[in-house]
């Protein structure tokens, strides 16, 4: 089981550059890409796309790529022109003299405005090849990919562990419920005979047709069988679904919706205190397991 709730973040450097990876999701009822990447290389975004779309089936996924310069110690991106670097304390050395010829007084000029002057530095910062930069920014997105798969995987463990617990109460909750309903036959069935030879007393003329119809049709009304089938069928189904390797958040959360269906109705025909109070059990239950199925892919 896979959750759509993940985290991968990662650092990589080719060449003079840097960068720096965010990649993150939650859930959503489709697949939500939202990529912010730096301008200027061809084709990484459409590569980045198909990766996610063919690793993700759900989810709000949000991913950031930062590029910049690798600021790292040692490498520098400028040297000394030495050519122009002569050239420029000449071209000072003569105007100082010059001045002094005129009577004139220089203030001393500080290396930083030598350094300063057109061509006394050369910059040695080379832009890679762009296909390379895009080459190796796709080896590193591809680890990302790797953990953040990773990541949602692990989530998706400890789901289908809360989520196997919580269909372990149902089943549980739905065999008392079938006890419940077997032992409130016999009580059910004196209540109604009580019932019958009352109104044969009080009216000997009661059709005898429409007073077994009108039977029938109060069985039909507080029997749960059908119900309780439909719930132990239900379970057998979550349990498939929590043990199949494909994506099954969809089928889980029809399948909740199912589960609530039954309960309600076990409880709107339980005709006992005792079995109202384990529907209403299994509707919370039912409900709990609604919100984490929410986060399954």
């Amino acid at each position: 089981m896979i959750s759509m709730t993940g985290f991968a973040a990662r650092r990589g450097a080719f060449g003079d550059h840097a960068w720096v990876w965010d990649l993150r999701s939650v859930n959503g009822k489709g697949l939500d890409l939202r990529l912010r990447l730096p301008d200027g290389i061809d084709g990484l975004e459409a590569a980045i796309r198909g990766t996610l779309q063919r690793t993700v089936a759900r989810g709000n996924v949000t991913l950031m790529l930062k590029l910049l310069r690798d600021d790292r110690p040692g490498e520098a991106g400028f040297r000394l022109n030495q050519v122009q670097l002569a050239a420029a304390l000449a071209a000072l050395a003569g105007v100082e003299a010059a001045a002094t010829t005129a009577g004139l007084s220089l203030r001393p000029v500080s290396a930083a405005e030598v350094l300063g002057l057109r061509g006394v530095q050369a910059d040695t910062a080379k832009d890679p090849d762009p296909d390379a930069l895009r080459q190796a920014i796709l080896s590193d997105f591809a680890l990302l990919v790797a953990d953040f798969a990773a990541s949602r995987a692990a989530e998706g463990a400890a789901l289908a562990g809360v989520l196997a617990a919580q269909v372990a109460v149902i089943t549980n909750l739905t065999a008392r419920a079938a006890q419940e309903a077997a032992s409130r036959a016999a009580p059910q069935a004196e209540a109604l005979q009580d019932g019958v030879a009352r109104l044969l007393a009080a009216n000997g003329a009661l059709d005898a047709t429409r007073l077994a119809q009108e039977l029938a049709l109060l069985a039909v009304r507080t029997d749960v069988t059908e119900e309780l089938d439909r719930l132990a069928a239900h379970i057998d189904a979550a349990r498939l679904h929590l043990a199949d390797p494909h994506p099954v958040g969809r089928k889980l959360d029809f399948l909740m919706q199912e589960f609530m269906r039954e309960a309600n109705t076990l409880c709107s025909k339980a005709q006992s205190i005792a079995l109202t109070r384990i529907g209403l059990d299994l509707k919370t239950v039912i409900d709990q397991m609604r919100e984490q199925v929410q986060n399954v892919e």
